[in-house]
Protein backbone atom coordinates (compact mmCIF):
# COMPACT_ATOMS: atom_id res chain seq x y z
CA UNK A 1 0.00 0.00 0.00
CA UNK A 2 1.52 3.40 -1.05
CA UNK A 3 0.57 6.50 0.34
CA UNK A 4 -0.09 9.93 -1.56
CA UNK A 5 2.26 12.96 -0.98
CA UNK A 6 -0.17 14.68 1.37
CA UNK A 7 -0.96 11.49 3.19
CA UNK A 8 3.13 11.35 3.56
CA UNK A 9 3.44 15.42 5.18
CA UNK A 10 0.98 14.65 7.47
CA UNK A 11 2.07 11.28 8.46
CA UNK A 12 5.70 13.30 9.20
CA UNK A 13 3.99 16.40 10.90
CA UNK A 14 2.26 14.15 13.41
CA UNK A 15 5.59 12.43 14.16
CA UNK A 16 7.85 15.46 14.18
CA UNK A 17 5.28 17.29 16.75
CA UNK A 18 6.12 15.61 20.11
CA UNK A 19 9.73 16.18 18.67
CA UNK A 20 9.70 20.13 18.55
CA UNK A 21 7.51 19.88 21.32
CA UNK A 22 9.95 18.46 23.53
CA UNK A 23 13.18 20.56 21.97
CA UNK A 24 11.13 24.19 22.30
CA UNK A 25 11.01 23.90 26.13
CA UNK A 26 14.91 22.44 26.18
CA UNK A 27 16.22 25.70 24.10
CA UNK A 28 13.64 27.83 26.19
CA UNK A 29 15.62 26.29 29.52
CA UNK A 30 18.97 26.47 28.41
CA UNK A 31 18.34 29.94 27.50
CA UNK A 32 17.15 30.85 30.80
CA UNK A 33 19.63 29.08 32.70
CA UNK A 34 22.17 31.12 30.82
CA UNK A 35 20.75 34.48 31.69
CA UNK A 36 20.34 33.41 35.12
CA UNK A 37 23.86 32.29 35.85
CA UNK A 38 24.76 35.76 34.72
CA UNK A 39 22.47 37.13 36.56
CA UNK A 40 23.71 35.58 39.44
CA UNK A 41 27.42 36.24 38.70
CA UNK A 42 26.76 40.00 38.60
CA UNK A 43 24.94 39.98 41.11
CA UNK A 44 27.50 38.06 43.39
CA UNK A 45 30.28 40.61 42.27
CA UNK A 46 28.10 43.38 42.84
CA UNK A 47 27.25 42.24 46.51
CA UNK A 48 30.77 41.54 46.82
CA UNK A 49 31.70 45.21 45.76
CA UNK A 50 29.25 46.80 48.33
CA UNK A 51 29.87 44.51 51.24
CA UNK A 52 33.61 43.88 51.73
CA UNK A 53 34.27 47.62 51.87
CA UNK A 54 31.58 47.53 54.40
CA UNK A 55 33.22 44.14 56.38
CA UNK A 56 37.20 45.84 55.85
CA UNK A 57 35.51 49.50 57.81
CA UNK A 58 33.99 47.60 60.79
CA UNK A 59 36.96 45.80 61.01
CA UNK A 60 39.27 48.72 60.72
CA UNK A 61 36.94 50.40 63.20
CA UNK A 62 38.28 47.50 65.80
CA UNK A 63 41.76 48.27 65.24
CA UNK A 64 44.82 50.99 66.18
CA UNK A 65 46.26 53.15 63.65
CA UNK A 66 49.73 51.45 64.11
CA UNK A 67 47.67 47.94 63.04
CA UNK A 68 45.86 49.55 60.42
CA UNK A 69 49.28 51.01 59.05
CA UNK A 70 51.20 47.80 59.02
CA UNK A 71 48.38 45.61 58.05
CA UNK A 72 45.43 47.51 56.68
CA UNK A 73 43.79 44.15 55.43
CA UNK A 74 44.27 41.79 58.21
CA UNK A 75 41.88 41.11 61.00
CA UNK A 76 42.69 42.90 64.59
CA UNK A 77 44.56 41.07 66.49
CA UNK A 78 42.61 42.98 70.25
CA UNK A 79 39.11 44.22 69.26
CA UNK A 80 39.86 47.91 70.71
CA UNK A 81 36.34 48.47 71.19
CA UNK A 82 37.30 51.87 72.67
CA UNK A 83 37.76 53.17 69.49
CA UNK A 84 33.93 53.92 69.59
CA UNK A 85 33.85 55.75 72.90
CA UNK A 86 37.21 57.90 71.44
CA UNK A 87 34.98 58.52 68.54
CA UNK A 88 31.98 59.73 70.05
CA UNK A 89 33.34 61.68 72.47
CA UNK A 90 36.87 63.24 71.81
CA UNK A 91 36.30 63.49 67.96
CA UNK A 92 32.91 64.83 68.70
CA UNK A 93 30.79 62.91 66.57
CA UNK A 94 28.11 62.86 69.16
CA UNK A 95 27.54 66.64 68.29
CA UNK A 96 27.29 65.85 64.86
CA UNK A 97 25.38 63.43 64.93
CA UNK A 98 23.01 65.01 66.86
CA UNK A 99 22.98 68.21 64.49
CA UNK A 100 22.28 65.43 61.71
CA UNK A 101 19.43 64.50 63.84
CA UNK A 102 18.15 67.80 63.80
CA UNK A 103 18.61 68.91 60.41
CA UNK A 104 17.68 65.65 58.62
CA UNK A 105 14.36 64.88 60.57
CA UNK A 106 13.14 68.16 60.78
CA UNK A 107 13.59 68.46 56.75
CA UNK A 108 12.05 65.02 55.84
CA UNK A 109 8.84 65.83 57.82
CA UNK A 110 8.21 69.26 56.04
CA UNK A 111 9.48 68.05 52.63
CA UNK A 112 6.96 64.55 53.29
CA UNK A 113 4.31 66.92 54.78
CA UNK A 114 4.77 69.74 51.58
CA UNK A 115 5.39 66.92 49.05
CA UNK A 116 2.43 64.66 49.62
CA UNK A 117 -0.11 67.43 49.24
CA UNK A 118 1.34 69.07 46.41
CA UNK A 119 1.36 65.68 44.84
CA UNK A 120 -2.27 64.74 45.70
CA UNK A 121 -3.62 67.65 44.34
CA UNK A 122 -1.30 67.39 40.68
CA UNK A 123 -2.78 63.88 40.75
CA UNK A 124 -6.36 64.11 41.72
CA UNK A 125 -7.73 67.44 40.78
CA UNK A 126 -7.99 69.32 37.48
CA UNK A 127 -7.26 72.55 36.87
CA UNK A 128 -5.36 75.25 34.94
CA UNK A 129 -1.99 75.09 34.66
CA UNK A 130 -2.05 71.83 36.49
CA UNK A 131 0.59 69.86 33.74
CA UNK A 132 2.48 72.71 33.69
CA UNK A 133 3.31 73.05 37.43
CA UNK A 134 4.00 69.36 37.69
CA UNK A 135 6.29 69.81 34.67
CA UNK A 136 7.82 72.66 36.09
CA UNK A 137 8.28 70.66 39.61
CA UNK A 138 9.93 68.03 37.57
CA UNK A 139 12.73 70.26 36.37
CA UNK A 140 14.19 70.72 39.46
CA UNK A 141 15.41 67.12 39.47
CA UNK A 142 17.18 68.36 36.57
CA UNK A 143 18.72 71.40 37.81
CA UNK A 144 22.53 70.44 38.81
CA UNK A 145 22.97 71.08 42.01
CA UNK A 146 26.27 72.58 41.77
CA UNK A 147 24.81 75.50 39.80
CA UNK A 148 22.67 76.42 42.90
CA UNK A 149 24.61 76.65 45.57
CA UNK A 150 26.34 80.24 44.87
CA UNK A 151 22.64 81.73 44.38
CA UNK A 152 21.74 79.86 47.81
CA UNK A 153 24.84 81.14 49.73
CA UNK A 154 23.81 84.87 48.99
CA UNK A 155 20.19 84.26 49.58
CA UNK A 156 20.62 82.63 53.20
CA UNK A 157 23.57 85.16 53.98
CA UNK A 158 21.16 88.22 52.97
CA UNK A 159 18.35 86.31 55.00
CA UNK A 160 20.55 85.92 57.63
CA UNK A 161 20.34 82.33 57.41
CA UNK A 162 23.58 81.31 56.62
CA UNK A 163 24.86 78.72 59.43
CA UNK A 164 21.88 78.37 60.93
CA UNK A 165 19.05 75.01 61.34
CA UNK A 166 16.40 76.92 59.86
CA UNK A 167 18.88 78.07 56.51
CA UNK A 168 19.79 73.95 56.13
CA UNK A 169 17.09 72.88 56.71
CA UNK A 170 15.28 75.11 54.56
CA UNK A 171 17.58 74.24 51.91
CA UNK A 172 16.95 70.41 52.41
CA UNK A 173 13.62 70.60 51.85
CA UNK A 174 13.70 72.47 48.49
CA UNK A 175 16.21 69.89 47.60
CA UNK A 176 14.15 66.98 48.19
CA UNK A 177 10.94 68.49 47.51
CA UNK A 178 10.52 67.64 43.39
CA UNK A 179 11.80 63.74 43.85
CA UNK A 180 8.94 63.51 46.68
CA UNK A 181 5.93 64.70 44.46
CA UNK A 182 7.76 62.95 41.52
CA UNK A 183 7.60 59.97 43.31
CA UNK A 184 3.96 60.11 45.29
CA UNK A 185 2.59 61.56 42.19
CA UNK A 186 1.66 58.02 40.50
CA UNK A 187 0.32 56.66 43.74
CA UNK A 188 -2.53 59.03 44.69
CA UNK A 189 -2.63 59.06 40.77
CA UNK A 190 -3.66 55.24 40.45
CA UNK A 191 -6.05 55.61 44.26
CA UNK A 192 -9.74 54.17 43.33
CA UNK A 193 -11.93 57.84 42.76
CA UNK A 194 -14.66 55.91 44.62
CA UNK A 195 -12.96 55.64 47.81
CA UNK A 196 -12.96 59.61 47.52
CA UNK A 197 -16.82 60.02 46.45
CA UNK A 198 -17.76 58.05 49.58
CA UNK A 199 -15.71 60.33 52.13
CA UNK A 200 -17.45 63.22 50.36
CA UNK A 201 -20.80 61.56 50.99
CA UNK A 202 -20.80 61.20 54.39
CA UNK A 203 -19.87 64.34 54.85
CA UNK A 204 -15.94 64.90 55.20
CA UNK A 205 -13.82 68.12 53.87
CA UNK A 206 -10.95 68.00 51.51
CA UNK A 207 -8.82 67.83 54.52
CA UNK A 208 -10.12 65.56 56.39
CA UNK A 209 -10.72 62.94 53.37
CA UNK A 210 -6.44 64.02 52.57
CA UNK A 211 -5.33 63.28 55.59
CA UNK A 212 -7.33 60.08 57.00
CA UNK A 213 -9.10 58.53 53.71
CA UNK A 214 -6.31 59.15 50.59
CA UNK A 215 -2.82 59.38 52.72
CA UNK A 216 -2.97 56.02 54.47
CA UNK A 217 -3.86 54.25 50.98
CA UNK A 218 -0.48 55.61 50.14
CA UNK A 219 1.84 54.24 53.08
CA UNK A 220 3.78 52.21 50.63
CA UNK A 221 4.82 55.19 48.42
CA UNK A 222 5.19 57.33 51.69
CA UNK A 223 7.75 54.67 53.27
CA UNK A 224 9.78 54.35 50.13
CA UNK A 225 9.90 57.87 49.61
CA UNK A 226 10.92 58.40 53.10
CA UNK A 227 13.50 56.52 53.09
CA UNK A 228 15.42 57.74 49.68
CA UNK A 229 15.02 61.00 51.17
CA UNK A 230 16.82 59.86 54.12
CA UNK A 231 19.40 58.34 52.51
CA UNK A 232 19.95 61.71 50.21
CA UNK A 233 19.92 64.04 53.32
CA UNK A 234 21.72 61.90 55.75
CA UNK A 235 24.96 61.35 53.04
CA UNK A 236 24.26 65.06 52.25
CA UNK A 237 28.10 66.70 51.80
CA UNK A 238 28.33 69.41 49.43
CA UNK A 239 25.01 71.63 50.52
CA UNK A 240 26.02 71.65 54.08
CA UNK A 241 29.95 72.18 53.44
CA UNK A 242 29.19 75.75 51.30
CA UNK A 243 25.78 76.67 53.48
CA UNK A 244 26.87 75.44 56.71
CA UNK A 245 30.21 77.32 57.77
CA UNK A 246 29.03 77.19 61.31
CA UNK A 247 31.56 74.88 63.28
CA UNK A 248 29.00 74.14 66.15
CA UNK A 249 26.26 72.98 63.77
CA UNK A 250 28.52 70.58 61.47
CA UNK A 251 26.57 67.72 60.17
CA UNK A 252 28.36 64.15 60.25
CA UNK A 253 29.94 64.30 56.57
CA UNK A 254 31.20 68.08 57.30
CA UNK A 255 32.31 67.11 60.87
CA UNK A 256 34.61 64.12 60.24
CA UNK A 257 35.96 65.50 57.00
CA UNK A 258 37.17 68.11 59.28
CA UNK A 259 38.81 66.51 62.15
CA UNK A 260 40.64 64.28 59.14
CA UNK A 261 41.96 67.46 57.89
CA UNK A 262 43.07 68.83 60.96
CA UNK A 263 44.53 65.72 62.55
CA UNK A 264 47.30 66.34 59.93
CA UNK A 265 49.93 63.12 59.52
CA UNK A 266 48.76 62.07 63.07
CA UNK A 267 45.40 60.72 62.25
CA UNK A 268 43.50 58.75 64.56
CA UNK A 269 42.48 56.09 62.01
CA UNK A 270 40.84 53.75 64.31
CA UNK A 271 38.72 56.64 65.61
CA UNK A 272 38.23 57.83 62.77
CA UNK A 273 37.03 54.26 61.15
CA UNK A 274 34.68 53.69 64.22
CA UNK A 275 32.85 57.41 63.34
CA UNK A 276 32.58 56.01 59.89
CA UNK A 277 30.90 53.22 61.24
CA UNK A 278 28.47 55.61 63.51
CA UNK A 279 27.87 57.41 60.58
CA UNK A 280 26.42 54.25 58.07
CA UNK A 281 24.71 52.79 61.18
CA UNK A 282 21.46 54.60 60.92
CA UNK A 283 21.17 54.50 57.12
CA UNK A 284 22.35 50.79 57.00
CA UNK A 285 19.75 49.94 59.63
CA UNK A 286 16.70 51.80 58.16
CA UNK A 287 17.51 50.05 54.88
CA UNK A 288 17.19 46.70 56.67
CA UNK A 289 14.16 47.49 58.69
CA UNK A 290 11.71 49.19 55.82
CA UNK A 291 13.29 47.13 52.61
CA UNK A 292 9.98 45.50 52.38
CA UNK A 293 7.97 48.68 52.27
CA UNK A 294 10.68 50.00 50.01
CA UNK A 295 9.80 47.04 47.59
CA UNK A 296 6.53 46.98 47.68
CA UNK A 297 6.43 50.40 47.40
CA UNK A 298 8.93 50.54 44.47
CA UNK A 299 6.60 47.96 42.54
CA UNK A 300 3.12 49.43 42.99
CA UNK A 301 4.70 53.01 42.42
CA UNK A 302 5.21 51.33 38.60
CA UNK A 303 2.27 49.84 38.40
CA UNK A 304 -0.44 51.72 36.55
Amino acid sequence: MTLSQEDRTDVEDVAGEPAAKKAAPARASRADWRVASVSHLVLTLWALAVVLPLVWTFFSSLKDSRSINVSPFALPDVFHWDNYVRAWNTIGVAKYFANTVIIVGSALVLVMILGSMSAYVLARFRFRGNSLIYYLILLGNTFPIFLAVVPLFFVLKNSNLLGTYQGLILVYVAYAYPFTVFFLHSFFKTLPQEIYEAAQVDGAGDWRTFFQVMLPMAKPGLASVAIFNFLGLWNQYLLPTVLNPNKDKYVLSQGLFSMASQQGYNVDYGGLFAAVVITIAPVLLMYVIFQRQLQGGVSQGTMK
